[in-house]
């Protein structure tokens, strides 16, 4: 019996911005068992719940766009899924939508491209952006290239980050960001930031913003043309109950 695939949306925000990527992971594990979703299980002598993270998110980072894939042997339709399974989450986690993709669809994690963020300064840190930030924002994002010292498991490479900067502007006292994740290419915003305030000439400080992940992107263009679409996008509605098994004897 082949497994039907379903694409999670969630949303991280409040006190579960502490909570790291592996007890979010077993946090879901528990979530499908109390809100009795029929997960399918790998084989062997230890089997698991199948299910991946398209891209973990940063500690002290909050989210709207967050997405789990799984494989479940059945399924009632996305609206009961998704209310059964907000009865079981904790405050500060939401299921957002619960999709269908296509059979032949790829693992979000695989697919991840780009991710948009909105930066804001703390309560209480709004003085670490000065008079005059939004100028030198402007300056900064328009050069041609940004380079900066990367920090690799063994060593320091330098990259310039110019080219995973799909999009930014300023919105009032905040930032939106559009920047490159994934993989191939992958630009955190505490790192933009860093490479802002040291070209600003000023100290960063990490603790002074929030940053808030609004989605994910898989890129569907072609020959280098960037065509970003959220990995909502990529799965369907699902309007009745469906197991793998009533469609394989149709």
């Amino acid at each position: 019996m082949y497994a039907l695939k379903i694409r999670i949306k969630f949303s991280k925000t409040g006190v579960m911005k502490f909570i790291g990527h592996l007890d979010v992971m077993r946090y879901f594990q528990k979530v499908n068992r109390r809100a009795g979703v029929d997960i399918a299980y790998s084989g062997g002598f230890s089997p698991h719940q199948i299910m991946s993270f398209a891209s973990p998110l940063g500690l002290g980072l909050t989210s709207e766009g967050e997405y789990l894939d799984m494989e479940v042997n059945s399924t009632e339709d996305s609206r009961t899924m998704k209310d059964r399974m907000n009865r079981e989450m904790a405050e500060g986690m939401e299921i957002l939508s619960y999709r269908r993709l296509p059979d032949t669809a790829k693992p979000a994690m695989s697919i991840v491209a780009a991710a948009d963020y909105m930066v804001s300064s703390k309560e209480g840190y709004e003085e670490v952006l000065w008079d005059g930030w939004k100028t030198s924002f402007v300056s900064f994002c328009s050069q041609e290239s940004i380079l900066i010292w990367k920090k690799t498991k063994k060593s320091e490479k330098q990259v310039d980050i110019r080219p995973m900067i799909y999009e930014w502007r300023v919105e009032e006292s905040d930032i939106f960001l559009q920047l490159a994740a994934g993989s191939a290419e992958n630009l955190k915003p505490e790192l933009f930031l860093e490479a802002f305030f040291q070209y600003a000439g000023r100290e960063f400080c990490p603790y002074a913003f929030s940053i808030h992940r609004l989605e994910l992107y898989a890129d569907m263009g072609e020959d280098e043309q960037r065509l970003l679409v959220p990995l909502e996008e990529m799965g369907e509605e699902i309007l009745a109950p469906v197991t793998r098994t009533e469609e394989d004897a149709s």
